[in-house]
């Protein structure tokens, strides 16, 4: 079995779109975890986009994961299970993402794009530690 972080974003929260998007990774046959809705702290934030310290969005990045609750949670699964979840979610841009996929069908705005999935098997590890550091 393998794990993976999922947060559904403020603006998946602000929508009432959580229960859709866990939905439609249950349905897909992961199972929900660990989950909790939570104000994410500039400290935890740091630490979850450390890679994009420095860059010119990253005070964006911020900002938006912390203005308002989020939904964090993990999910588990067959191997590579971030993978799956990466698939769902459609590309960054939701003007990009596929039909069918949580970006694709509920997304309206690169800035504010729902859903983020660890991007590896690695980053799960590491960012499941930051939210979830009992589990």
């Amino acid at each position: 079995m393998s794990r993976t972080l999922v947060i559904a974003k403020p603006d998946a929260v602000e929508r009432n779109l959580v229960g859709e998007i866990v939905g439609r990774l249950e349905r897909k046959g992961l199972r929900l975890v660990a989950a909790e809705l939570r104000l994410i702290t500039r400290e935890t934030a740091a630490q979850h986009y450390a890679e994009h310290e420095g860059k010119g969005f990253y005070e964006d990045l911020v900002a938006f994961i912390t203005r308002s609750p989020a939904f964090v949670f993990v999910v588990e699964g067959p191997d590579d299970t971030w993978k799956i979840v990466r698939t769902l979610m459609g590309a960054t841009n939701p003007v990009e993402a596929a039909p069918g996929t949580i970006r694709g069908d509920l997304g309206t705005l690169f800035t504010e794009n729902l859903i983020h999935g660890s991007d590896s098997e690695e980053s799960a590890q590491r960012e499941i530690g930051i939210f979830f550091p009992n589990l």
